[in-house]
């Protein structure tokens, strides 16, 4: 993983996004304290998570690359090449671990 200025600008969004929570719990526990009533979060963390929110959605999008295309008939992004008899095809598939032997019964 190349650890770019996109890279970076994701963690600073997690970070913000991180220390808005913080902030947060900070605030309902000193509400506690002064037995007031929660209406939400103040304007500054308001505006901490819209920005980490922002950033970290900009460093999602353009850290793993450019996207491919999805067009069928596009030869350029094609990776898997499908044989022409397609009768009988094989997937690998999680069931394998499942134990073979269903002796299992169900009791209610």
């Amino acid at each position: 993983m190349a650890a770019g200025p996109g890279f970076l600008i994701g963690a600073i969004g997690c970070l913000l996004l991180a220390h808005a929570a913080y902030s947060t719990i900070q605030y309902r526990g000193v509400l506690k304290i002064l037995e007031e009533e929660f209406s939400g979060p103040p304007f500054n963390v308001v505006i901490e998570i819209l920005l980490g929110l922002g950033l970290s959605m900009w460093a999602a999008l353009s850290v793993p690359g450019n996207f491919s295309s999805i067009l069928p008939d596009s030869d350029e992004n094609r990776y898997v090449s499908l044989p022409a008899n397609l009768d009988f095809m094989i997937f690998n598939h999680r069931g394998r671990v499942l134990p073979r032997d269903a002796d299992l019964k169900l009791t209610i």
